[in-house]
């Protein structure tokens, strides 16, 4: 989208601050964002499609996607979600603690973007638009903040631990009361910058939390932090008191080390994992270099670009934007968008794709489509959608995270009680060490991180995610029905007869059974478009209506003779009132309607399509894990059993409508039976929304388009294999992290409240627990190749056609 040159501010804004140097604080302003032409650079209309020419004043209802800084739990998820519920003209809020990322749907009318974002703001935490500059410098700072805190702690922990040496390696009376209480000021000073800075998050979290009245996790371990300091710190300043006879410090900063520890290196595996989907969609370039009136190339912000201008792309540049390449030939890197694992060859006069990578040589682009006229916009949106939905198993988690705390604080209150008579310093460390050990970081992070990274695997694999409670329902299917054209055949059909009742009429009816097929996207339309193409000029399509599963119905004239239209039908033989015609091979009719039972066939063109070459071993392996493969389809039955008779599909049904293929999932689901369904999403929307889990081959229809839960990119039924083995995979580990956090806490709450696990103990304990789990959804991100002998299909595919699979 070109920039409004009487805007010159907003530009600003979607600048890389490196481009023009200027401080982020000044490209950061929250006002900008009021513009209603910034408003379409993090986020898009929510709804209905808007027209084209519309502006974004016209639209009434916007979703936007910000980045969020600040969070880590879901507590603060349900924080930020309550906080944005409150500002009137905010009509749905989705916030994802493991994606870091939250979906906003408002009311221009009511509420303007930098109002929600005070919002999120005044509820503690900060916001970016997403897809931006702005987003990856905050990434970045994370990172770099959180290796400094972590440098600090380690450091203070080191001294600390120097200094309390002495107290544990002396024997009786030979360390000095005037040199223990030197070792203590000193501990005690060293402690100071450590909480300041390297705690200062948690005790932030937790005052944030105080006023908005929830119960975080960063409640219990600031709680934990400022008891032992203070036990600690009563002991250095009255030593002859009742805390005087041991301090904590080692404790103290030991748990702080071991802590910020986990949480950094969470922080990098989460974003090499889960962080996949944002590397995708941060994929386009902040800026271009673009042709001037001079014929010289200058480097401009990305937004600057519109139809028609000429960009160079350098090697390891992502394309900006849909163009046609006028100089230059390398090899572009499209697997994203389109499944292609190889690198694709593309010189003058070939397009390329926006979100497509150059590898090898510079081009010059001429742009054709830019924004969300791209593919990549579509993927985008489905991702960045996906990115922010809670799994059902999350949604669990969440609930029962904010008790579980609240229990937690009771149970520290009660030891510290059991405890107090025995020793009040003692009693006090029971209770920091409850509070630190139950954190229940690993809990929340159990199911979204594990979701999330194998949404990312899938995408670069070329399945997209539309939805991650997909996931969980199609790791349960025991049955995959397959639609036939498009998805068990290859696309490419071709008509190899046609047979007319008058032959004088053969050219007329090839002519306008091409000029009604062109109107459609169907496989089985293409092919009858490409068989009279020549000849479709001499009618005119006046009308026409596609009825899902049947056919194609329309008004049409010949050119010339626009007083005498007629209705025709092209379609399935039953459609077309073509009984009496036969066929042994797959064919569609055409007809003319008379009337509604009056249908007179005029010709029928006889089809050709072959299976894909990796569909019978896909189906083997399937079967072979336990999973049943049938085939529905809305071609004819002599068409539909010789396809089913090549695969060994036992159960199938031929001239199927939507409806009667939704009844038959229905009635499968209703017996007890977990439906999977894999379709072309042209006509099997109702299906593929009414199936547990569903698939649609992104080819046959704009993905905005698609119903379905999972999106293939590309045409290979080996990807549906993948998706299913990796949604197992995924399942069985979220099982595992639930089960591995339940089993931490209910052992690790005992040893705590018996006095039996100190503070540094409890914080490793804590950190390592919610490290384990990230490490354990890590394992989603690196599939194994495995041919589909090795999967129990039968003959080698070539390497090419691997399936990439994750092992146990």
């Amino acid at each position: 989208m070109s920039a409004n040159p009487q805007q010159p501010s907003l530009d600003l804004e979607r600048v890389d601050p490196s481009c023009l140097n200027f401080p982020s604080a000044a490209v950061g302003e929250l006002h900008l964002l009021d513009d209603p032409q910034e408003w379409t650079s993090f986020g898009k209309p929510y709804g209905e499609h808007v027209g084209a020419g519309a502006t974004p004043e016209d639209v009434e209802v916007w979703e936007s996607q910000v980045v969020l800084d600040g969070m880590y739990c879901s507590t603060c998820a349900l924080t930020i979600e309550d906080a944005l519920r409150a500002v009137p003209g905010v009509q749905q809020v989705e916030v994802s603690a493991a994606a870091k990322r939250a979906k906003v749907v408002w009311l221009p009318s009511q509420v303007l973007p930098s109002q929600w974002i005070k919002a999120i703001e005044k509820a503690g935490y900060k916001a970016v638009p997403a897809n931006d500059a702005l987003a990856r410098e905050l990434r970045q700072a994370q990172h770099r903040k959180a290796l400094w805190r972590w440098l600090l702690a380690t450091f203070c922990m080191m001294q600390v631990m120097m200094y309390a040496w002495p107290s544990y390696s002396a024997n009786p009376n030979d360390l000095l009361m005037e040199y223990e209480r030197l070792l203590r000021w000193a501990s005690w000073v060293i402690c100071i910058p450590m909480l300041i800075f390297a705690c200062g998050p948690f005790f932030s979290g937790a005052w944030r939390d105080l006023k908005q009245r929830r119960v975080s996790m960063d409640m219990p371990v600031a709680l934990g932090m400022i008891i032992t300091f203070v036990v600690s710190s009563i002991g250095t300043f009255a030593p002859e008191g009742v805390f005087g006879k041991e301090v904590f410090y080692d404790s103290l900063t030991m748990f702080v080390c071991f802590l910020l520890t986990g949480r950094w290196l969470e922080v990098r595996l989460r974003d090499r994992t889960a962080g996949a989907l944002d590397a995708v969609l941060n994929r386009l370039p902040d800026s271009v270099e673009l042709r001037q009136r001079d014929g010289a190339f200058a480097r401009v912000p990305l937004r600057k670009i519109g139809q028609g201008d000429v960009l160079r792309i350098l090697p390891g540049e992502a394309f900006p934007a849909d163009g046609v390449i006028l100089v230059g030939r390398t090899q572009a890197d499209e697997a994203l968008l389109t499944g292609e694992s190889r690198p694709v060859s593309r010189g003058v006069g070939e397009r390329v794709i926006a979100g497509s990578y150059n590898l090898t040589a510079p081009v010059e682009l001429q742009v054709e489509h830019i924004g969300d006229q791209t593919k990549f916009a579509q993927i985008v949106d489905l991702m960045e959608s996906a990115s922010t939905q809670k799994p059902r198993l999350a949604q669990l988690a969440d609930k029962v995270a904010a008790p579980f705390l609240v229990v937690v604080l009771v149970l520290a209150a009660a030891a510290a009680m059991y405890w107090w008579s025995e020793s009040p310093g003692k009693a006090l460390m029971v209770a920091a060490s409850v509070l630190i050990v139950t954190c229940p970081c690993a809990l929340s992070l159990a199911t979204p991180v594990a979701m999330l990274t194998s949404a990312g695997t899938l995408a670069r694999q070329g399945v997209l995610v539309r939805n991650l409670q997909g996931l969980e329902a199609l790791a349960s299917i025991d049955t995959l029905v397959f639609d036939k054209t498009g998805t068990l055949t290859q696309d490419g059909m071709v008509v190899t007869g046609m047979s007319v009742l008058d032959q004088s009429q053969a050219g007329a009816w090839q002519g306008l059974a091409a000029a009604i097929a062109q109107q459609s996207r169907h496989p089985v339309s293409k092919a009858v478009t490409g068989f009279g193409q020549s000849q479709a000029s001499g009618w005119r399509v006046l009308a026409l209506e596609e009825i899902s599963g049947q056919g194609l119905r329309a008004q049409v004239h010949k050119v010339g003779d626009e007083a005498a239209s007629i209705c025709v039908r092209l379609g399935s033989q039953r459609y077309a009132g073509a009984e009496q015609l036969f066929s042994e091979k797959q064919a569609v009719y055409l007809a003319q309607e008379i009337s509604p039972q009056d249908i007179a066939p005029l010709a029928l063109f006889e089809l050709n399509e072959s299976v894909r070459k990796e569909a019978k071993q896909v189906l083997s392996a399937l079967k072979g894990r336990g999973v049943d493969v049938q085939l529905l389809s809305g071609d004819g039955q002599q068409a539909v059993s010789r396809i089913a008779a090549q695969l060994g599909i036992e159960q199938y049904g031929a001239e199927c409508s939507p409806e009667s293929k939704l009844k038959s999932i229905l009635s499968a689901q209703q017996a007890g039976h977990r439906i999977g369904m894999v379709g072309d999403g042209l006509n099997d929307g109702p299906v593929l929304a009414g199936a547990d889990a569903s698939f649609a081959f992104g080819k046959a229809v704009p993905l905005a388009q698609a119903k379905s839960d999972f999106v293939v990119l590309s045409d290979n039924l080996e990807l549906v294999l993948q998706s299913i083995l990796l949604a197992r995979k995924t399942l069985r580990i979220v099982r595992q992290n639930l089960f591995w956090s339940a089993f931490y806490n209910a052992g690790s709450i005992p040893l705590a409240m018996m006095g039996l696990m100190p503070a540094w103990l409890a914080g490793l304990g804590m950190a390592l627990s919610s490290l384990l789990v990230v490490l354990n959804a890590a394992r989603l991100a690196k599939p194994l190749s495995l041919t589909a002998a090795q999967l129990g299909g039968g003959a080698t595919l070539p390497s090419s056609q691997a399936v990439a699979v994750l092992t146990k």
